[in-house]
């Protein structure tokens, strides 16, 4: 007999694969290091408008202070990293709304006699439209959405591949400023003035241009997910209990009374401390801000600040009203023992979320990600391209930007002299070079493990895994590769037809001067 040997396939599981990418990220960065390997741009001061040169070049961790940084910051990095602490907390919530049941009975209400593809056209746009908050999204709609599918006794690793493939491509498309483009401004603006000392960036600056921006990438989504990821993914297996068909019984439907009312009352609450002007009212807001989207979203505001524990206790609320009408809380004792279920058997995520923090932490250090950053800037300077092309290669540059900078506001320090000027030059407004830099950067934002909220992506899809195969970061990448490819399709397609034809990007504002 002959015999067969068969090769067995090696997959790395995440932990070990984020170590090898710390290890090559240290090697790398002394070998760099050893080369001299800088670059230098210009940037405008936002007092004097003098154009200053800059230089970014490599840290080296493969040295003494480098090691001396890892062991003595991990620790504290990983304490003070965004997505722990809020993930744990965000969590609590979740957990409260899914075990009193009120999770399954809003889906089964609302989801009930909706096609598969419109549920998901719906999740898909909420997704993109959360941008507006900023990147906590990520906590709150990838388990929702693992558990929106899972309740329409569908894989929930869909709902988890489409919350994050829309969040992360959607993070640059928003119909109105939130506070990254309020943040990208101080630099545009002040680089806008040493060519064209009066422009006036308008308010309504992208209106028109996102609205068809969002309804094209949702659509897009939508399709990818339901003829490609959907099929691809294998048979979620469900007990034969799970595939009973849901009914809403009369006590739960007296717990979603409790549950909306209460929940409407908190949310009015909210809703009256953010407008300002009225009285007693926009307590939470940053006063010291003068456009309204950053007295909202600015760090220092109390909405922003506490804006992951405002929408637990809002889920707290709805699970535990729900839970008393319905009668699925009857003490003290299962609120309490709700509260955490969500955390049961995290151990393996908390590890995932420490080495993704020290792989940022580390990549960040050893400052790779500003050199690749500043040498696009210095070619887009030095192109001499002009109009589609000149579009082509600030798009271009700007997706590859972000898989070493995923920061918005980083790489468009960078970036913004030498793209806002050239553009300008080339008779483009300001305006129309941060959409650009924007429509670039969203492309390639779900493609990179240095997005902080990346690991909550992979480590979700691991959680929802049956049998022996468990997702792998490399896979988890694999299943986003589509949605890049069609996106960026679909944003260049429409970037030049907006500026061939001419079309207002929104309120007073144009792709040319």
């Amino acid at each position: 007999m002959k015999r067969i040997n068969r090769k067995r396939k090696i997959e790395l599981h995440p932990i070990m694969t984020y170590m090898v990418f710390i290890i090559i990220i240290v090697v790398l960065s002394g070998f760099l290091k050893l080369l001299d390997l800088q670059s230098t741009f210009y940037k405008v001061n936002s007092a004097t408008l003098d154009t200053l040169p800059q230089t970014e070049a490599i840290t080296s961790i493969l040295s003494l202070s480098g090691i001396k940084y890892i062991f003595t910051n991990t620790v504290s990095n990983f304490a003070t990293f965004t997505v722990l602490s809020n993930l744990i907390i965000i969590l609590m919530g979740i957990s409260v709304l899914d075990k009193s049941g009120f999770l399954q009975t809003i889906i089964t209400l609302t989801t009930k006699k909706m096609k598969k593809t419109a549920v998901t056209f719906i999740f898909v746009l909420i997704c993109i439209l959360s941008s507006i908050v900023g990147d906590l999204s990520y906590l709150v709609l990838i388990p929702l959405g693992a558990l929106l599918f899972y309740y329409g006794k569908r894989n929930p690793q869909i709902g988890i591949i489409a919350a994050f493939a829309s969040l992360a491509c959607g993070s640059g498309l928003n119909l109105l400023f939130n506070a990254t483009d309020s943040e990208l401004l101080t630099y545009t603006i002040p680089v806008s003035h040493t060519i064209k000392s009066e422009y006036v960036f308008p308010n309504m600056a992208y209106l028109f241009i996102m609205i068809a921006a969002v309804l094209l990438v949702t659509y897009v989504i939508t399709l990818i997910t339901e003829n490609y990821i959907a099929k691809k993914l294998p048979k979620y297996e469900f007990s034969e209990t799970e595939l009973e068909e849901d009914i809403v019984t009369k006590p739960e439907k007296r717990g979603m009374m409790w549950a909306l009312i209460a929940g409407i009352i908190y949310i009015l609450i909210i809703v009256y401390n953010i407008i300002p002007g009225l009285p007693l009212s926009g307590t939470l807001l940053d006063n010291s801000q003068t456009l309204y989207i950053d007295r909202l979203f600015n760090p220092a505001s109390f909405f922003s600040h506490g804006f992951v524990f405002i929408v637990t206790i809002l889920f707290v609320i709805l699970g535990l009203f729900y839970g008393m009408g319905s009668k699925s809380i009857k003490n003290q004792k299962d609120f309490c023992e709700f509260l955490s279920h969500s955390l049961d058997g995290i151990g393996t995520m908390l590890v995932m979320i420490l080495f993704a923090s020290i792989l940022i932490s580390v990549f960040k250090r050893s400052n790779m990600g500003n050199v690749v950053v500043a040498s696009i800037g210095n070619m887009i300077s030095n192109s001499g391209f002009m109009g589609i092309s000149l579009i082509l290669l600030v798009f271009i540059g700007s997706f590859i930007s972000t898989l070493v900078v995923p920061s918005s506001a980083i790489k468009w320090s960078i970036l913004s002299a030498p793209v806002v000027q050239t553009m300008m030059k080339s008779e483009m407004t300001p305006v129309f070079a941060q959409l650009v830099y924007r429509f670039g950067e969203a492309t390639t934002m779900n493609l990179t493990p240095l997005l902080a909220y990346f690991v909550v992506y992979l480590a979700f899809l691991r959680k929802y895994s049956q049998g022996e195969k468990k997702f792998g970061l490399i896979e988890s990448i694999k299943y986003q590769l589509p949605y890049t490819g069609f996106i960026i399709i679909t944003l260049l397609v429409l970037i030049v037809f907006w500026y061939v034809f001419g079309l207002p990007l929104g309120i007073n504002s144009y792709p040319l001067i």
